[in-house]
């Protein structure tokens, strides 16, 4: 399906979700300074080709405006003539979709998000278990163990792009840069917020059990 064939009503439908789970996620202080990235899949998917919605580059996202988001397609090429320019991790999104097929990704830089993966960058991922929000990764095994993949955080955006496919864990909805940040993705915006609230909290409970020890 081509970009001018998809519902005018999904697009307006993938931008007010975002707008909400933008100003969510803002309000937690998720994106501080204009770090972060947001983005929803639309129309038809195949691996070769795809859209979706992203962040605009540079924004504070603590306030809305007619700019926020803009429509690429599965090479991170806005779909519509625009100013404005695509985040500039939207390449990682795109990989992310060509290998998942998922419906929207949702990217935070925390300090436990930054702190843990630096602890465990080494060993390219963070383990976690018997933390009862591993559950909301749709893991339900009783004292779950799982492994976060952790890749390391280059400043050429392709570079970081060619580590997903290796790093990837089908069973695991997310993926960390190494003293950046994660995304977490979903089969939709519900679903990705969940995983990504649920990442968020397995890090919080590493970071403050490991100081307990201390």
């Amino acid at each position: 399906m081509s970009f001018t064939n998809i519902p005018l009503e999904e697009k307006l439908g993938a931008l007010e979700e975002l707008r909400k789970v933008k100003e969510q996620f803002a309000a937690r202080g998720w994106f501080p300074g204009t770090s972060g990235n947001l983005s929803i899949r639309v129309g038809e998917f195949s691996p070769e080709s795809f859209h979706f919605a992203v962040t605009s580059s540079g924004k504070d996202k603590s306030v809305h405006t007619p700019e926020d988001f803009l429509f690429v397609d599965q090479q991170g090429r806005p779909c519509e003539v625009t100013s404005l320019k695509p985040s500039a991790e939207t390449l990682i999104h795109a990989e992310i979709y060509r290998l998942t097929g998922c419906g929207a990704i949702f990217h935070v830089h925390t300090i436990y998000n930054n702190i843990i993966s630096e602890g465990y960058g080494d060993k390219g991922a963070i383990p976690a278990q018997g933390i009862e929000l591993i559950k909301g990764l749709g893991i339900w095994e009783e004292n779950a163990r799982i492994e976060i993949p952790v890749v390391p955080n280059y400043a050429e955006i392709p570079r970081i792009a060619e580590l997903i496919p290796a790093a990837l864990n089908p069973d695991i909805p997310g993926i960390v840069l190494r003293n950046h940040g994660i995304y977490a993705w979903g089969a939709n915006a519900f679903e990705a917020k969940r995983h990504l609230e649920s990442f968020e909290f397995i890090f919080e409970h590493i970071y403050r059990s490991l100081a307990l020890r201390k």
